[in-house]
């Protein structure tokens, strides 16, 4: 069953959007900005209490000196198993409740849930650009001078600065990390794992940000990926920028960054999915030269798909 392509088609799909001839210099630019940053962090307790697990919120100063918050389970004193795991978000909320967080660090696992910039959550978004900001986030910064005014390299670079904290604690051991998201999370947990090449075990739930064109074309307008058509719509009706646009675009396009990670990769996807076609989400997967499994959910959407939460629980448990 299928809404886009057959199974068969998507295991062969490339993705359709342009890789930016100075991709990599790109990143490699945005990562020593990055290496720059500190680490330190400020911690503060939260309400959230169990008898297994310390609860805090903690704070550091993102690139741009935004203030950029997570939430952060850590194991009781002597409990911690040298595990960290790293949670990111969907589009548009916060990095949730703590019942997800507390559950691995009930086995000892160190966690920090990111709130992106500007969404639900506590980070501030101080990113001062020229262009439109209404109607999303794929498109802030798109019609700045400067590239690196993109809204998504800010948070790509806060995901990597995470992961880097978690492996500067004490109880953590940098070799035992792992990330976890769903839609706009898939991305960012991908985008994470492509620019922190230390990470061990990606988990990506129908991932969101990828293949930009190919979403646009198949005149995906009932998700967030609107925002593109809405651009056009009302910055370049013509098309006369087409090609400079998913230029640009591509610098934050997963798929790009998808043949640098060297986690070990498990990918959830499901064959019905209309707000991140399953093309999209495979145009990134079938870039992925580490080891990798895909888990497809044939009757599923963009919506819950059940047990992947307990299977990632285990893979995460068992595996850093």
């Amino acid at each position: 069953m299928h809404i886009d392509m057959p199974i068969e088609e998507l295991e062969k799909y490339m993705g359709k959007s342009p890789r930016p001839d100075d991709f990599d210099e790109y990143w490699a630019s945005a990562l020593r900005v990055l290496d720059g940053q500190s680490l330190d962090y400020e911690l503060v307790p939260a309400n959230f209490k169990t008898s297994f697990a310390d609860c805090y919120h903690l704070y550091f100063t993102g690139v741009g000196s935004a203030r950029v918050h997570c939430k952060f389970a850590k194991p009781k004193q002597g409990k911690a198993t040298g595990q960290g795991l790293a949670i990111f978000h969907g589009y548009s909320v916060d990095s949730g409740d703590w019942l997800d967080k507390v559950a691995y660090a009930a086995e000892g696992v160190m966690v920090l849930a990111l709130d992106c910039r500007g969404q639900g959550g506590l980070s501030e978004d101080n990113l001062s650009v020229k262009g439109p900001t209404l109607r999303g986030h794929i498109i802030r910064g798109i019609d700045d001078p400067n590239p690196h005014n993109l809204y998504y390299r800010q948070v790509f670079l806060d995901t990597v600065q995470t992961v880097r904290i978690l492996m500067s604690m004490e109880e953590v051991d940098q070799n035992r990390i792992g990330v976890y998201g769903q839609s706009q999370g898939g991305a960012l947990a991908t985008a994470c794992a492509a620019l922190e090449p230390r990470v061990k075990e990606l988990f990506a739930v129908h991932p969101f940000l990828s293949d930009y064109k190919r979403m646009w074309e198949m005149d995906i307008q009932n998700s967030a990926y609107e925002e593109i058509a809405y651009y056009f719509r009302c910055f370049d009706p013509t098309h006369a920028r087409n090609d400079e646009v998913f230029n640009r675009l591509g610098y934050i396009d997963i798929q790009n960054l998808a043949n640098r990670i060297k986690a070990n990769v498990s990918w959830v996807t499901g064959l019905r999915d209309n707000i991140c076609l399953p093309s999209s989400q495979y145009a990134a997967y079938n870039k992925i030269t580490a080891e990798k499994t895909m888990l497809l959910y044939h009757e599923f959407g963009h919506e819950f798909l059940p047990e992947h939460g307990d299977i990632a629980y285990q893979r995460f448990i068992n595996n850093l």
